[in-house]
């Protein structure tokens, strides 16, 4: 099983960077193949239009996506599953591979959100992205926990 979180811009807020590696870690003391990659983020306020500024982070996203890799978008129009209902589709998404794609501020350009597989929203609420990192990674952690019976899930509110 391998999963890869790919995200626009580098991360920068230490104690973000930290909880995250944290999950990263667990999750690959459970063997899975976990990592995180970024590509360059494009600098709102440019000359360019949002929409193309939308349109060249999805095709650096695009040209990171590794072959073989389930592409799963992280949009906020997706679908919100519960802890279980990630833990049913975790498995079918990484075998043999997923790559979960997270946009710049900017969101993800529309023609990159067709192209993926699965559409995946943590909320309708808006959060940082180095926020959504340790989300992503923690969530990850608890679906396989839960498919594992570790007592992870159910120690948590």
């Amino acid at each position: 099983m391998r999963l890869r979180l790919l995200v626009v811009g580098r991360p920068r807020d230490p104690s973000a960077i930290l909880l995250h590696d944290d999950y990263a870690a667990r999750l690959r003391r459970l063997g899975v193949h976990y990592r995180s990659d970024c590509v360059p983020g494009e600098r709102a306020g440019s000359r360019y239009s949002d929409a193309h500024l939308r349109e060249r982070e999805a095709a650096a996203l695009l040209d990171a996506v590794e072959p073989g890799e389930k592409l799963i978008a992280l949009d906020p129009g997706g679908t919100q599953w519960s802890s279980e209902e990630l833990a049913a589709r975790i498995e079918a998404w990484a075998t043999p591979a997923a790559c979960l794609v997270v946009g710049g501020p900017l969101g993800l350009d529309p023609r990159l959100v067709e192209r993926a597989s699965v559409r995946w929203s943590l909320s309708r609420l808006t959060f940082p992205h180095e926020l959504v990192r340790v989300l992503v990674a923690e969530q990850l952690y608890r679906a396989l926990s839960i498919l594992r019976g570790l007592p992870y899930h159910r120690g948590s509110p």
